[in-house]
């Protein structure tokens, strides 16, 4: 898998965005750091314990943030390799049209899940991409996610 070292896409393309999930300017945030891979963009999450659903697994909804989120740094560098940047434009060029999330099993709450997203469709006013939380080799959740793009008026 490419390297995971460096500026995550998250910190090299958007630094500034304080969303919940992705941007590394809110302090109560997750954080996320996803990265170019051989054949996708991949990341690892690490729960915090008050992520937990009430059985001890990791919640559905923080789940849903973190693979909307996830699919977000695969546009943006979808969107980067394109040529679809516009300096000046707003810190996240895309937002979220459509997340149809499915929960294939519990995800654990005490350990680290990989994640990886794949662009299915591009072009630069919309972009598709699935997205998977993975432990233990086999998928936990799933998501397709629809991303348009935004520009201020």
């Amino acid at each position: 898998m490419a390297g995971r070292s460096g500026p995550s896409i998250q910190e090299r393309l958007y630094p500034d965005l304080t969303c919940f999930g992705c941007g590394h300017a809110n302090a109560q945030g997750l954080k996320l750091r996803s990265y170019p891979g051989d054949d996708a963009v991949v990341a690892t999450f690490m729960p915090r314990p008050e992520h937990n659903n009430g059985l001890g697994y990791l919640n559905g909804g923080i789940i849903s943030t973190v693979l909307d989120c996830h699919s977000a740094a695969a546009v943006v560098l979808e969107a980067e390799r394109r040529g679809w940047m516009v300096p000046g434009e707003a810190l996240m060029p895309y937002v979220t049209a459509g997340l149809d999330v499915r929960f294939l099993r519990p995800a654990p709450l005490t350990e680290p899940s990989d994640l990886r997203a794949v662009i299915l469709a591009a072009d630069e006013d919309e972009v598709t991409v699935g997205v998977e939380l993975r432990w233990d080799g086999k998928p936990r959740s799933t998501a397709t996610a629809l991303w348009k793009r935004w520009r201020p008026r």
